[in-house]
């Protein structure tokens, strides 16, 4: 029997490099906190979540991509619903306190227009079974190469364009697939004084780093518990199919980095700073932090340019 536990970390290894590689802000970041000697690398950073974005269609979506994650010993926990924005979400409780939480949402495709709901399914009808029982999901080299391998053909540029006119969400998906949406950095756990949020986006501001204003730079949970921010999703070069056998490339959101601060519970606040462990802090995660959180890779954020005094 493998250690499934040094499966995980192979998997994550393998999100994170190629996440790191395509999103130009985690090396941006990570080296404004080298500056600044609040780490040495991003291997020392702490990771409190990272997300995945899915279709909500046969053979695909949360009850299938979450079938790699329960295998490896994550517990499914609370539930989320985003009317607006036609989404459905889970977060995983990871096995060991080492390892990220896992987010993962799905767009509800049957609450979509029929037009919009026709396009999608002319990718996803594709994939005739689900893809995850076809793995050996102990063979992390097989669940690297799954998570990143496209389930359906490259969209047309018209039918992303389509998509995104009305959910952005799908069309991020439909080019994306399962690719990692965002990480997220625990800045709690950062050293004094960047281990609040305000401080920490402060900082990360001076250096040019845009952040979604979606909701106010610094998204509160109603407890107060939970702070969470993140950046803007940068422009990445895409290549789309132009329905003729050519290709037609554009630029369009990519990925993002997100930041969190868990604040200590109530029932532990006379913990000693060196005592504190995750258990201590809030845990879990907050909608309506969550939907503005997804505006990362909205046009309403990666078209606003640079921001003032940037």
């Amino acid at each position: 029997m493998p250690n499934r536990s040094q499966v995980l970390e192979e998997v994550l290894q393998g999100l994170m490099d190629r996440y790191t590689q395509r999103v130009s802000d985690v090396g941006r970041v990570i080296e404004i906190l080298r500056q600044h000697q609040l780490v040495d690398s991003l291997a020392s950073v702490e990771n409190d979540h990272i997300a995945f974005r899915t279709m909500g269609v046969p053979h695909l979506g949360i009850a299938s991509l979450e079938k790699v994650f329960l295998h490896y010993g994550y517990q499914r926990r609370d539930a989320y619903h985003f009317a607006h924005k036609k989404l459905d979400a889970y977060w995983y409780a990871p096995p060991e306190p080492r390892f990220p939480r896992v987010f993962i949402s799905e767009l509800r495709v049957g609450e979509l227009s029929p037009a919009v709901q026709h396009t999608i399914h002319v990718y996803t009808n594709q994939v005739a079974q689900d893809p995850v029982d076809s793995i050996d999901l102990d063979n992390s080299q097989q669940v690297d190469e799954f998570l990143h391998t496209p389930l359906w053909r490259c969209p047309t540029w018209q039918d992303y364009q389509q998509l995104s006119a009305e959910s952005e969400y799908a069309a991020w998906v439909i080019y994306n697939r399962y690719y990692l949406n965002h990480f997220t950095i625990s800045v709690h756990n950062l050293p004094a004084p960047y281990n609040t949020i305000e401080a920490f986006n402060s900082l990360v501001q001076s250096h040019g780093i845009q952040l979604n204003d979606a909701g106010g730079i610094a998204k509160r949970s109603p407890d107060g518990l939970l702070i969470q921010s993140s950046t803007v999703a940068a422009m990445v070069a895409a290549e789309f199919s132009d329905g003729q056998g050519g290709i037609i490339e554009q630029h369009i959101p990519g990925s993002y980095v997100e930041f969190a601060e868990r604040r200590v519970l109530p029932q532990f606040s006379s913990l000693p700073a060196g005592e504190i462990r995750r258990e201590h802090r809030r845990d879990g995660f907050e909608a309506s932090n969550a939907d503005k959180i997804f505006e990362s890779t909205f046009s309403t954020q990666t078209q606003r340019g640079t921001e003032p005094g940037m």
